[in-house]
């Protein structure tokens, strides 16, 4: 069992930055990050391998998002850049014990966080 626990939201305008952290209590294969909006379906937003930092972004956040880990803390980052209302979610950490690749559907991830607000002003 791995547990994930999450940081970093909070209320901001847009056009600001954020930086959410997700620390895991053991290693997998795959960490990712998804959002779930009210009334919305849970998507995928970005994801990156523990070895080799191999990453997968989704295209509405591709340039302005950037997931990294830091190894020695078990912990992923994501890096949040020119938020837009629409990015106005409760984010939750995700790890995946798929060896072969970087999965985006929510099925191919075994552990889940709690979730971190972020809301964003216009």
């Amino acid at each position: 069992q791995v547990q994930l626990v999450e940081s970093g939201g909070g209320l901001v305008q847009a056009g600001a930055s954020l930086r959410l952290s997700c620390t895991a209590s053991g290693r997998t294969y795959v960490m990712g990050w998804f959002r779930q909006a009210p009334g919305k379906e849970r998507e995928f937003v970005a994801a990156v391998k523990w070895s080799g930092g191999t990453t997968s972004y989704a295209e509405s956040v591709k340039g302005r998002f950037t997931i990294s880990t830091d190894n020695a803390k078990n912990t992923v980052y994501l890096q949040m850049n020119s938020l837009e209302p629409e990015d106005t979610a409760n984010y939750y950490c995700a790890a995946s014990r798929a060896a072969w690749n970087i999965p985006r559907a929510g099925l191919a991830y075994n552990f889940w966080g709690q979730g971190t607000q972020v809301t964003v002003s216009s």
